[in-house]
């Protein structure tokens, strides 16, 4: 049974920091390409960040997040610093087989942890 369990999201204050984690099982972690993800109400999904052979951000979170992975914990975080308001959202973890081109039949899903930066 595959599952990918993220934690740590909460409410911040605007400058604050955050760190997420997702934790996976079900599958051999070391061979897929890890994400997080974010969305917020009223937008689309969005890619935040990614970690495979090498790192990946979002220019908006470029300088602020760092996106990491522990292949012995099969464990995937996201260190989010200088938070902004507009960093408001669900955040969800993805693990993908493909490691160039998404790999549809192999594409799994958290359920998210919600984020909140509020003063």
């Amino acid at each position: 049974q595959v599952q990918l369990v993220e934690s740590g999201g909460g409410l911040v204050q605007p400058g604050g920091s955050l760190r997420l984690s997702c934790a996976a099982s079900g599958f051999t972690f070391s061979r897929y390409y890890m994400s997080w993800y974010r969305q917020a109400p009223g937008k689309e999904r969005e890619l935040v960040a990614s970690v495979g052979g090498s790192t990946n951000y979002a220019d908006s979170v470029k300088g602020r997040f760092t996106i990491s992975r522990d292949n012995a914990k099969n464990t995937v975080y996201l260190q989010m610093n200088s938070l902004k308001p507009e960093d408001t959202a669900v955040y969800t973890c993805n693990a993908n087989r493909g490691w160039y081109v998404p790999n549809k039949a192999y594409d799994y899903w958290g359920q998210g942890t919600q984020v909140t930066v509020s003063s």
